[in-house]
């Protein structure tokens, strides 16, 4: 063993600290921090913070997230993420020299999150996502491609009369309890075998209803290509104006890489009501409706940035289907109207026919679809076209014939015809119909087949005829899917299928 003193090692180490201390570079760290001077109901005002960004991301009282919604010459808006457990006033406010984001990204799929991307379903952290900014820019006209594929629905009232396109924005909009979630949740569930992405983003819903959503979603084995964006009726407003955002940012991850998505937003109603909440704690200036002045920049914005890529950068697609809600049936107030001019068509339900029982209750006259009719498959186009104008005339002869006497045979025909067409176009929640189903059920309708079917027995033939077709010729099954319009024996081969019933 060594007898040299510990000191003899003084040297050396004074000698290493030397140039460790030579390679050391001091830098000034810079905080850009202020204070806050209010606080009410998710709104922070903010003092000494000039350099601070709109859309910023900062922290009061070192844990509270916010974003930085309004600036102003000595004094900056914040709108809180979170609600405070304390009080704020005097709380010291540091920048983070970041706009929003939230995490996106494969892990997401069959968790529910909050509008940052943070799991709440209790499940383990994210490892792999990756952090986008929330607000994102909407594709460059150059980089945007025709809509040409069909997104289906499963609904036959909407893939026959009003089909939608990967890349389209179709607006679902009526009452309050008139089925538009239960429509859009139908949408989502039948892309499970599709390879569609699914982004659904609740807004200002009750926590049950959440619940019912998710419980929902696993019944139909539909998480798994499911993401659940939750911003509830009990959180900030701040979380709720970001919400449709997030989700659409996490849409654009999947729509990136080159795949198809789909983003309900449930409902931009509730978006707006909380953006009017947050501009009126502003002191911003109120317009119609008291909402503000740039409302429609609001969800405008967001809705442009759903579109079919061009092959060049991938060929992805992003569809959207935001939900709009009216009261009393009025399609032409404030948010329905905007959202009406914005989006590619819309599905209106109407409350009577609702409460009539007829489920889907799509108003055929209302309703349209402006650019889903070119991505409709040949079969489904050669069948759906003469269902379009019965459906009209329907409607109008319909009213009339209420008021008793007596009418010509090819009205009373028209009548028969659109009675048992409205009951074959009635489904339930989570009765998908394939496109095979949809155009042979269309085609017995046109050679007459259900004409004297009593009204009521029209659902039982219609499952039976289902039944039978599943165990048909699948060449049939295959043509009638996606082939040509259907031929004279395949027309004669469904009639055989609808004796046999």
């Amino acid at each position: 063993m060594s007898s040299e003193p510990t000191g003899g090692r003084l040297p050396t180490f004074a000698a290493r600290l030397d140039v460790a201390a030579r390679g050391f570079r001091f830098a000034p760290e810079i905080r850009r921090q202020g204070r806050v001077l209010a606080v009410g109901d998710g709104v922070a005002l903010v003092s000494g913070m000039p350099d601070v960004a709109l859309s910023e991301i900062v922290l009061v009282a070192g844990w509270l997230p916010g974003v930085v919604l309004d600036l102003r010459e000595s004094t900056v808006g914040v709108a809180l993420l979170e609600s405070p457990t304390t009080s704020l006033v005097g709380a010291p406010v540091t920048g983070s020299g970041e706009v929003i984001s939230c995490f996106v990204g494969d892990e997401l799929l069959g968790r529910m999150v909050d509008g940052l991307g943070r799991p709440l379903d209790g499940g383990k952290p994210w490892s792999s996502a990756e952090r986008w900014p929330v607000e994102r820019a909407a594709p460059a006209l150059v980089e945007r491609a025709a809509v040409r594929e069909p997104l289906l629905t499963g609904v036959m009232v909407v893939d026959a009369l009003f089909p939608i396109g990967r890349g389209q924005r179709e607006l679902i909009v009526g009452d309050r309890g008139t089925g538009k979630s239960t429509l859009a949740i139908d949408a989502v569930i039948n892309q499970r075998d599709t390879g569609v992405r699914c982004v659904i983003v609740s807004i200002g819903q009750q926590s049950s209803s959440v619940v019912q959503l998710i419980e929902r979603l696993a019944k139909h084995d539909a998480l798994g290509h499911t993401v659940v964006v939750v911003a509830p009726a009990a959180s900030a407003p701040g979380l709720r104006f970001i919400a449709p955002y997030a989700g659409c940012t996490i849409g654009e991850f999947f729509r990136d890489r080159g795949e198809d998505a789909l983003v309900v937003f449930d409902d931009l109603t509730q978006h707006a009501i909380a953006y009017r909440e947050l501009s009126l704690l502003l002191q911003r200036p109120p317009g119609r409706e008291a909402y503000p002045g740039d409302i429609f920049f609001i969800h405008s914005r967001l809705l442009e940035r759903a579109t079919r890529l061009s092959d060049a950068r991938g060929g992805g697609s992003l569809t959207m289907l935001p939900i709009a809600e009216t009261h009393a049936g009025r399609i032409s107030d404030f948010i329905p109207t905007n959202l009406i001019s914005i989006t590619d068509g819309q599905l209106y339900l109407e409350p009577t026919l609702f409460d009539r029982g007829i489920k889907p209750a799509v108003d055929v006259g209302l309703s349209v679809s402006r650019v889903g009719g070119r991505t409709q498959r040949p079969s489904m186009k050669a069948v759906a076209g003469r269902l379009r104008l019965d459906a009209a005339r329907f409607r109008e002869v319909e009213v009339f014939s209420r008021f008793g006497g007596r009418v010509e045979a090819s009205t009373q025909k028209l009548l028969t015809r659109g009675e048992r067409a409205r009951e074959l176009l009635r489904q339930g929640p989570g009765d998908a119909r394939s496109p095979a189903e949809q155009v042979a059920l269309l085609v017995a309708l046109q050679e007459g087949r259900f004409d004297e079917v009593e009204v009521p027995d029209v659902p039982a033939v219609v499952a039976r005829l289902r039944a039978r077709l599943r165990s048909c010729d699948p060449v049939l099954l295959t043509n009638l899917d996606h082939g040509p319009p259907p031929t004279a024996s395949e027309r004669s081969a469904i009639v055989a299928l609808f004796e046999d019933t």
